[in-house]
């Protein structure tokens, strides 16, 4: 089976199962998640839900392995319309900023995160053109934690040992006892 029909079929298989978030410390939000070859309609029903889960969610931005999807893409929406985009990489940048962050991965987490406050980006749309992007503060930054995600990187990985250990004791306490109390966080 050639690789472009390999990716694809996986998209497929886990289509079903994108209705929810996936939350630390689920395996896949540790994984480098794999290009998409071939962007095709799989791939714009995949960015489709993707976008209804983060509106559902409250988010502003959300990557593939949120959701189950071992593959490069993310949406994002900083209230200039949803956009999504297809193997993301950072092809430069440069200033730095420390702001704290959230993730819908890790509930009841901020955390302080140096980033670059302006990058350049190369992309692809969902028609398959290929996109350069230059970002500047907020939306350079929400751009780098999705892109983050692709890599397997989260917003506990800024921190040290001792204090990412005891923020997630405390997400994982909260979130036992939000299931108990019958609600979600």
């Amino acid at each position: 089976m050639e690789e472009s029909s390999k990716v694809n079929e996986n998209i497929h298989k886990v289509r079903d199962s994108m209705d929810n978030i996936r939350i630390y410390p689920d395996p896949i939000l540790r994984k480098k998640a794999k290009p998409i070859v071939n962007i095709d309609g799989s791939v714009k029903d995949i960015a489709d839900r993707m976008a209804e889960v983060m509106y559902t969610s409250k988010g502003i931005g959300l990557a593939a392995p949120q959701i189950g999807i071992p593959n490069q893409i993310i949406v994002v929406d900083i209230g200039e319309a949803r956009k999504a985009f297809i193997n993301p990489e950072i092809v430069e940048g440069d200033g730095e900023s420390v702001m704290e962050e959230g993730c819908l991965s890790l509930p009841t987490i901020e955390v302080p995160v140096k980033r670059m406050e302006r990058v350049l980006i190369r992309a692809w749309d969902l028609n398959g053109k290929e996109l350069t992007l230059e970002l500047f503060d907020f939306p350079a930054r929400v751009y780098q934690h999705e892109i983050d995600h692709l890599h397997g990187i989260l917003i506990i990985n800024y921190l040290s040992r001792l204090k990412r250990e005891l923020l997630i004791k405390r997400m994982l306490k909260d979130l036992k006892q939000s299931q108990k109390q019958g609600s979600i966080l």
